[in-house]
């Protein structure tokens, strides 16, 4: 995603292989992602020789929340089994954990994510 977001101009698609070759993953385990954030309405996807993948929506009103949301939904959600004389006090104290990290992410921007990384730095 921020890949997509640092090339964002609302047109410009940019590529699978591309997207693989600059964040160092496969092009199948990065497909499968790409899926899960275009069934999550955060990217669009074009087939062909012109084809590839950007932004559904302008980096600043994406959220590190939706992102998250969409690719790893059980990360913020509590389902473990709350049995036995402390599983109340436990679900209770991991269902504000995860509502804190919600919070936490629904304040932070694809756009903030993307310029916090820079290009690389090379040396002569």
């Amino acid at each position: 995603m921020t890949q997509l977001a640092k090339r964002h101009d609302g047109n410009t698609m940019t590529r699978l292989e591309e997207l693989a070759h600059r964040e160092d993953v496969s092009s199948n385990f990065l497909v499968q992602i790409l899926n899960d954030l275009r069934r999550g309405g955060l990217v669009e996807s074009r087939r062909g020789k012109a084809g590839g993948y950007l932004l559904a929506r302008m980096p600043e009103n994406i959220s590190l929340r939706e992102i998250v949301e969409a690719v790893e939904p059980d990360l913020l959600v509590f389902t473990a089994h709350t049995e036995g004389e402390s599983g109340a006090v436990v679900r209770d104290l991991w269902v504000g954990i995860a509502a804190r990290l919600r919070e936490d992410l629904g304040r932070i921007s694809l756009r903030q994510l993307a310029s916090r990384g820079g290009e690389p730095m090379y040396y002569i």
